[in-house]
């Protein structure tokens, strides 16, 4: 039995939402057709990947497990789709993501500069889908800030760099020349903790009282924001910092922090001499202004 595509993205659809009725308007389709299409893909998988009750729906182990092999495989569909598509039309394109503080004038210019018939096109990326554009093809490659998710992926380093603070302009820490992480412990972090673990470690230890929720934000603008308010404080690569350059906020090294890796990712499944071109150049160019 094949997979079919398009009971695959049903089911993804139901299984993010976890509601058939919204799952249905998101896929602009009747709720009947789509509880139609979920049974019999159920009856081809000879699985049951739901458990709905009255007040809630609910994936089963085996929904989980589908859940967690149709999300890579949906992407990969959409990938080949997007290069089949710039085959026929004959384009010969190079397209490369890359992080906020980073820049990619040097690449592309030396890049173009060996590949004169080639159009480089650039995306800028963020925390949420530096490497969800490899996936679904909206990219050749992606300079990337670990860490990151790397399965099906090839990983290149290219170099390291601090990380510092991001505090307000008035805040009792602003102006210091350098700074320890226990000096942050009791400040609200507008990030996950997972991506600052010697402040999550710490901050565990000493803290007694709840944390507050992270509030989402999609851009460093956001986050940077939030700061100048005084809503908390945030960790972030000094290329970061020094491009997003405010008044009403400001940055303080932090004596022992990682450093942030930056690297070059792609897929492991593409065989393209251009990936293998450029992976060659990037190590050589400077990435931050």
């Amino acid at each position: 039995m094949d997979l079919d595509l398009r009971k695959l993205r049903y089911f993804v659809a139901v299984a993010e939402e976890l509601h058939f009725g919204r799952a249905a308007e998101r896929l602009h389709i009747a709720q009947p057709v789509l509880s139609r299409q979920i049974r019999a893909l159920e009856d081809e998988l000879r699985a049951q990947l739901f458990v709905r009750t009255k007040r809630a729906t609910e994936l089963t182990p085996a929904g989980r497990q589908l859940l967690d092999d149709a999300r890579p495989l949906l992407a990969a569909a959409d990938a080949t789709r997007r290069r089949v598509a710039q085959a026929t039309r004959g384009s010969k394109t190079f397209t490369i993501g890359f992080m906020p503080g980073l820049t990619v004038t040097e690449a592309v210019r030396s890049f173009g500069a060996t590949h004169p018939d080639l159009e480089v096109e650039l995306i800028r990326t963020t925390w949420f889908d530096q490497v969800a554009v490899l996936h679904d093809g909206r990219v050749d490659v992606s300079v990337v800030r670990l860490p990151i998710d790397q399965a099906g992926l090839t990983v290149r380093p290219l170099f390291e760099e601090p990380r510092v603070a991001t505090l307000p302009a008035d805040h009792r820490l602003a102006g210091k020349p350098v700074i320890d992480i226990t000096d942050l412990a009791d400040e609200h972090l507008l990030q996950d903790p997972d991506a600052v673990p010697e402040w999550r470690d710490i901050a565990l230890e000493l803290r007694t009282r709840t944390a507050k929720p992270v509030p989402v934000m999609r851009s460093v603008e956001e986050k940077l924001e939030h700061v100048a308010t005084g809503r908390g404080i945030s960790i972030i690569p000094l290329s970061v910092a020094t491009f997003y350059q405010r008044p009403d906020v400001v940055t303080v090294p932090v004596s022992n922090l990682a450093q942030n890796s930056v690297c070059l990712a792609w897929m492991s499944s593409r065989r393209s001499g251009l990936i293998q071109d450029f992976a060659a150049l990037a190590p050589s160019v400077r990435w931050t202004a």
